[in-house]
């Protein structure tokens, strides 16, 4: 079990060393959002894996909480820059 652990750990530390990267390092503005949403569904997917290993729901509203405002933030970039392109 503690190779699982590890190994998760690992990957999901190596997807946000990426999604950081591309944050940083992205040509556009609509890169760094697209890496800031990879960003915040790999936080989502280590806590549900946290949650899974520990065999808890604590961090059930934290998980709630984080898709709402992903939802909401990836749909008024979707707006943005759809009423961009028509001009």
């Amino acid at each position: 079990m503690i190779v699982v652990i590890v190994t998760a750990a690992v990957l999901f530390g190596a997807g946000a060393i990426a999604a950081l990267w591309r944050i940083i390092r992205g040509p556009s503005a609509l890169d760094r959002i697209i890496a800031s949403d990879v960003l915040i569904a790999t936080a989502m997917c280590a806590l549900g894996a946290e949650m899974a290993i520990n065999r808890h729901t604590d961090t059930l509203p934290v998980l709630l909480g984080l898709a709402l405002f992903t939802v909401v933030g990836s749909v008024s970039v979707a707006r943005f820059i759809s009423t961009r392109d028509d001009t």
